[in-house]
């Protein structure tokens, strides 16, 4: 006689517990379950309202630095070192697993006015304030020797910023001109400039790595190819910019950080109109950084904040500040896209969590699963009035929120100004400038 049994993996029904809990199979007839998107939305709810609760963003500061932290650098062999270089030319190298200082140099005398690491992570180089350009070695010096530089370069000028070249070795720095170097000589292999005024930033495209960017005193912002050794384009806007980042994922894409509060993000194939116009910040903005992943980018202001804009968004989707923290000058955004860096002026360098409320270490499926499914009710209904209030909801220093509230009285007082000039005019005399526009005084070619 032949009999024949059921045999089933115990793992379909029983649930992950010490309990061993059945699991209740589930049919998705939307007969039966009427009730069914209101149920969605008190889950939603509640997770939009646990997100804010659990959102612990600040991770650690590293203190060491005798002056304020001017610039920082990543090593892209390395997730766990970070450079930073402050205004009395002491350069430090951090641990971020220990959180911990593993060595400083006194690199120049005066500022360091920027650092970067070669592309291969073996070795970083430094500019400063006594005009000089120093290569380092990333490993220290053996037991006994001196902290020496590998190769020292001495300039006519003041230096303000440095980069590397993604794949060559090759860098750029920026001072009264953009000089490119060639590592193996003293002298620049090509110099170029458009203007008088002094640059403040240069940077390489990390995809068209032959592009590279400056921004300079006079509000321009320049592009530059390597291989015609010219400039190429460039766009003066009403105010200076600080600094620029390449998105790097859209070879053609990148954020300009501005004196008049905003960050400008631009396709350098058409200039005339930015993509996006940022604004949130009350204050000069500093420094930007964009995430790996090239979806989002942060950026440091002088309002004593930092805040996350998506790429595609106008309005900032998160906003990180303390008691303490002063006037933020540079900031980084890890190459595992998870943590940000922030250097200021009160000599910390605070390491902050990318996603307030992520919960950090391993996660076990169950986890996986519940956050995955939370995600998903939350962008289902993120238009909702109730959750996107609770969404967007931030506890802000009362100087930030006072000048937030007086400068939405200016930009309606400037509105309605502008709706009376065209109500009062000639028919078609006066046009209506769109916000994308009304920032970029002339594209030159």
């Amino acid at each position: 006689m032949k009999v024949k049994m059921l045999s089933r993996n115990p793992d379909h029904y029983v649930r992950e517990t010490k309990l061993d809990l059945h699991r209740v199979p589930r049919n998705y007839d939307p007969t039966l379950h009427p009730f069914e998107v209101p149920r969605e939305y008190i889950r939603a709810l509640n997770a939009t309202k646990l997100e804010r609760v659990f959102a612990k963003p600040f991770l650690a500061s590293l203190d060491g630095h005798r002056d304020g932290v001017n610039c920082l650098a990543k090593n892209p062999k390395s997730l766990a070192t970070v450079l930073s270089g402050a205004c009395d030319g002491e350069v430090k190298i951090w641990n971020l697993t220990r959180r911990k200082c593993i060595r400083t140099i006194q690199a120049h005398e005066g500022f360091v006015r920027g650092i970067c690491t070669r592309f291969c992570g073996t070795s970083f180089f430094t500019v400063g304030d006594d005009k000089t350009v120093k290569q380092w070695k990333m490993d220290g010096p053996s037991c006994g020797e001196e902290e020496e530089p590998l190769h020292t370069i001495l300039g006519k000028t003041v230096y303000t910023g440095i980069d590397h070249h993604w794949k060559e070795a090759v860098f750029a720095t920026c001072g009264q001109q953009v000089d490119i170097w060639d590592e193996q000589r003293t002298n620049p292999i090509c110099s170029m400039t458009w203007g008088f005024d002094s640059i403040s930033s240069v940077k390489f495209n990390p995809i068209e790595t032959f592009l590279l960017g400056s921004c300079a005193s006079d509000r321009n912002i320049v592009l530059y190819d390597m291989r015609q050794a010219t400039p190429l384009k460039k766009v003066i806007l009403d105010m200076r910019t600080n600094t620029i980042c390449w998105n790097p994922m859209e070879a053609f894409i990148f954020t300009a950080a501005n004196e008049d509060y905003n960050l400008y993000t631009f396709d350098m194939r058409a200039l005339d109109t930015p993509v996006m116009v940022h604004m949130d910040h009350v204050s000069a903005v500093l420094d930007v950084d964009y995430s790996p992943t090239g979806r989002e980018f942060v950026s440091a202001s002088f309002d004593k904040s930092i805040r996350i804009f998506p790429v595609d968004k106008s309005r900032s989707r998160e906003v990180y500040h303390t008691k303490r923290m002063q006037h933020v000058i540079c900031v980084k955004w890890t190459a595992d896209s998870k943590y940000i860096m922030c250097g200021s002026d009160e000599m910390n360098i605070r390491l902050w969590k990318a996603n307030a409320s992520e919960k950090l270490g391993v996660l076990t499926s169950r986890e996986k699963a519940a956050t995955d499914y939370n995600q998903k009710l939350k962008e289902k209904f993120q238009y909702h009035p109730h959750i996107k209030r609770i969404s967007r909801h931030r506890h802000l220093p009362k100087s930030i929120y006072s000048q937030i509230q007086e400068q939405r009285i200016m930009k309606e007082a400037r509105r309605r100004k502008e709706l009376n000039r065209i109500k009062h005019s000639k028919p078609g005399s006066v046009q209506m400038v769109s916000e994308k526009k009304k920032h970029i005084v002339a594209v030159v070619k």
